[in-house]
């Protein structure tokens, strides 16, 4: 049977996992070949080597678990750098208010506590 690579696509996808929390990002090549016999198939790479499809049954890079959210590209990203730009405004205005308490001799800062619907919030259609 030949083959014939018919077209390649260029795809990237965001992950998130529902079950550890981390997320990623990872692009593909999506190759459309036909067959010998003229039926369609598919071939998705990553990084030049051949991988199973990411829409089929996902799984979590950093806990193998398959709960995963699919999102369009440069989500988790996005959601990093927010929360990056987040974490270094908060360590600013903690450090201000450090000096403020040990200027008028007052305990240490309480802690922000993260809920999942905090981390979750960004994904959010608006």
């Amino acid at each position: 049977m030949s083959e014939t690579a018919v077209t390649t696509v260029h795809e990237a996808y965001s992950f998130a996992c529902m079950r550890c929390g981390y997320g990623w990002e990872q692009a593909y090549e999506i190759e459309h070949h036909v067959d010998g016999s003229n039926n369609d198939f598919v071939i998705y790479k990553a990084n030049g080597e051949r991988v199973p499809s990411p829409l089929s049954k996902p799984t979590c890079t950093n806990c193998d678990g398959h709960l995963v959210r699919i999102m369009r590209s440069g989500r988790v990203s996005t959601v990093q750098q927010l929360l990056q730009s987040q974490y270094e405004t908060a360590g600013h205005a903690e450090d201000g208010e450090a000096r403020e308490r040990e200027a008028v001799g007052a305990s240490a800062a309480a802690e922000h506590h993260w809920h999942l619907s905090d981390l979750l919030h960004p994904f959010h259609r608006k």
